[in-house]
Order: C-alpha cells, then sequence, then structure tokens
C-alpha cells in the first residue's frame, strides 16, 4: 500500500470514531479517554506522520506559542514536545521557573495567565511527588479556563500531561503506537501478553508513572497484562484498581508475580524497567512538605541498599529464551540502564539491548507525532476534514524536494 492509499485508509478509520469532546479539552491520564479517543490520537499520529513523509506541510497555526513546563529532567520528552509544536506551526518557550516570579511567591494562578496571553497549548512534566504532578496540571489547566472565561485570555490553552506522579500518557500512548505497528493493527493485540517488571538500577527515585501508565493503557485494549516486581515495590493501588477494571471490559487480564521469571514465559513484548517503590515515593514527599531533607538523602541510601539486593532482576538472554518463540518485542521508554556500558550492573544485559536498539529507537520517534495529534485534537473541531484539506492543498514542508 502507498502512502496515499495509507492516508485515505487512516481517514476512513478516523470517520467511524467518536471524539468530539477532545476539543478543546486536556489531556491528563489515558484511562480518563474513551476508546475512540485514544484511537483517534493514534489515527491523527499516522496520519501526521503520513503527510510529513510525503514532504507535506501540517502548520495548522501562523502564530502562537507552545509553552513547556519542566520539573524534572527530560530529553526525548523535551524534544518531542518541541517537535510536535513546530511540526503544527507553533513556537516553543520554556518557562525557567529559577528565572521567573515564581520563586518570589508568584500563584500559580497568576503564573498560568501571565504565560498563557498568546499560547494555545501548555505542557508539563511533573513527576517528582505523590499526589502533585497531576493535581498542579489540574491547577493550570483550571486558571487558564477561568482566564477565558473571564477575557483576561483571548484562548483558552489546553494541556498536555507530559509525565505527573499518576501516568505518563504521551510515553505510553506512543508505546502503544509502536505496538500496534509491530503487530499490525489495533485488532491484533487481543491475548498478547506483555510483561510491565520491574528491573535493577544502580539510581534512586525512577517515577512509578511510567509502570502504571503502561497497565492502566495496555488494559484497554484485551490485553495478558502482567506487573512483576521484588515485594515491596509495589505501585499505587489506584491504578491497579483502574487496570483490574479495564481488563474485565476488553477481554484482557491483568495480575500480579514476584518473579521476573513468571511474567518472561511466553510473552509477546517485555518492559523491563524500574521505579521506585510507592510507600517510598509517597514518604519522600511527606518528607519534602516537612522540608527534611537530611531525612530524604537517609531515605535515599536506604532505597539504593534495597535495589541491591535485586540485581538479579535484569533483562537477560537466559530470560528473553523463555518469551515467546523467544522473540518477545524487548521495550524500554530510555534511556536504560544498561549492564556494562551505563553502569556496572542495570536493567538489561548489552547484548539484548543492541539487538534491539533499531525497535526502541522506532518506539521513541512516535512520541513527537502522539503529542502533535494529542494537540491537533484538542485545538481543531473536525480533525477530519482538516487533514485532508492539508493533504489536498500539499504545500511543500521543503521546498526544493
Amino acid at each position: 500500500m502507498d502512502k496515499t492509499q495509507e492516508f485515505k485508509k487512516i481517514m476512513e478509520e478516523l470517520g467511524k470514531l467518536k471524539f468530539n469532546e477532545m476539543y478543546e479539552n486536556d489531556f491528563f491520564l489515558t484511562w480518563e479517554k474513551t476508546s475512540d479517543e485514544l484511537k483517534a490520537t493514534f489515527a491523527v499520529a499516522d496520519a501526521l506522520r503520513n503527510l510529513r513523509e510525503r514532504n507535506i506541510s501540517t502548520k495548522i497555526f501562523d502564530s502562537g506559542l507552545g509553552i513547556s513546563l519542566f520539573r524534572d529532567n527530560s530529553t526525548r520528552t523535551r524534544f518531542s514536545f518541541a517537535s510536535a509544536c513546530n511540526l503544527l506551526g507553533l513556537e516553543v518557550q520554556d518557562l525557567d521557573e529559577g528565572k521567573s516570579q515564581i520563586a518570589h511567591g508568584e500563584t500559580v494562578r497568576e503564573t498560568a495567565n501571565m504565560i498563557s496571553f498568546m499560547a494555545d497549548v501548555i505542557g508539563i512534566r511533573d513527576d517528582m511527588y505523590i499526589g502533585k504532578g497531576n493535581t498542579y496540571m489540574r491547577e493550570v489547566s483550571e486558571a487558564v479556563k477561568d482566564g477565558n472565561a473571564t477575557g483576561v485570555l483571548e484562548q483558552r490553552p489546553t494541556l498536555v500531561n507530559l509525565q505527573c506522579d499518576i501516568d505518563h500518557p504521551t510515553q505510553s500512548m506512543a508505546d502503544m503506537l509502536h505496538i500496534i505497528h509491530e503487530f499490525g493493527g489495533v485488532e491484533n493485540l487481543k491475548g498478547k501478553k506483555i510483561a510491565m517488571t520491574w528491573a535493577y538500577s544502580p539510581s534512586y527515585g525512577k517515577p512509578l508513572s511510567v509502570p502504571q501508565g503502561i497497565i492502566g493503557l495496555m488494559t484497554r485494549f484485551g490485553m495478558e497484562v502482567v506487573l512483576a516486581h521484588p515485594e515491596g515495590y509495589e505501585i499505587m493501588p489506584e491504578v491497579e484498581e483502574v487496570a483490574k477494571k479495564n481488563a474485565a471490559e476488553s477481554g484482557g487480564s491483568f495480575k500480579k508475580v514476584n518473579s521476573m521469571a513468571e511474567a518472561f514465559k511466553d510473552a509477546d513484548i517485555v518492559y523491563p524497567k524500574s521505579w521506585a517503590p510507592f510507600a517510598a515515593m509517597e514518604k519522600r514527599t511527606n518528607l519534602y512538605g516537612e522540608g527534611k531533607f537530611d531525612e530524604i538523602n537517609k531515605l535515599e541510601k536506604e532505597l539504593l541498599a534495597q535495589n541491591g539486593n535485586h540485581k538479579d532482576w535484569e533483562c537477560t538472554e537466559e530470560l528473553m529464551k523463555l518469551t515467546k518463540e523467544g522473540k518477545a518485542l524487548y521495550m524500554h521508554c530510555l534511556p536504560a540502564d544498561i549492564t556494562g556500558v551505563s553502569c556496572e550492573a542495570g536493567e538489561v544485559e548489552a547484548s539484548v539491548f543492541d539487538r534491539y536498539r533499531e525497535p526502541l529507537y522506532k518506539e521513541a520517534g512516535f512520541k513527537p507525532y502522539i503529542i502533535a495529534a494529542m494537540m491537533f485534537l484538542s485545538k481543531v473541531k473536525d480533525p477530519k476534514e482538516l487533514l485532508e484539506k492539508l493533504e489536498e492543498l500539499g504545500k511543500k514542508r521543503v521546498l526544493d524536494k
């Protein structure tokens, strides 16, 4: 199928879906979206990629800002957000809180409105503290919504969750689109087993939002989702309940085990990734709120020592042999802790990582399009009509091609 026919097929699928409520709305958590809304996001992402591959411009904005706020370090998500904004024609402005009036006591409401006079989208990454990140994002959303309603803002910027304490929707959606492409369509995912497992890391405090995002999304599509971790490395119980509910509704399954080998057995997909225990992250948040930074340092040392008891939780060639036909798709949000490369002992053997390097990079490459699709669906009243118009106009992205 050539790219033109592929585009028409994507448009046909998009035309069957109901997603009107995404217009002028935010994207916080995947489980707040309907199945049609998730499928529409995948379809628009594929459509935008298709047009770009055909050298067709997808700039729907002549002016405007995409505001980014990263309260944690980021490479892939930061550049993916910037790429997504640029793809649609928005300029990017990063909010550096250290250089703003936030340090002088400026309120969330005031900051949100002051940065949004000509902003169309706000992307926030705030994943460090349990109970804080998602709450902060919703505060910002309410502030700009009110600013628009009262006439302070000419438009209401929509918000995209670039990772919070609960979910990492741009990552899990990019991961899912990668899986959809690898297995030849969303209709082929039912019954496929994915092992979301903890893995050893020599570093502390990796967010819970990646494993939570994976079990919260993959259970929507009838997949057999297994969450594996050593005892004491539990995630948020409310997200586990979301996964159970999703699995029951989709005809899939969700279960927990304390064995990496059991999770890998006959798996179609494996996702070995370190994270910090929910109880410890909750304790860390409380200590931060009380200003007990010495206690936080002490907690970090305790958790690093605890991690050291589970160095056998590593994605090895032997474990990969347990997967379906020994050929499971290995996934990671990157950067991975690679044994003998980035660290002495880590999440994955170097030979496993090297074998999957190309698909891993392809997996990461879906994120700019997923973010752009989230923006597109929130800012465009009739996405299908506009996408078809962009194709019809055929304005070249690069003039000499």
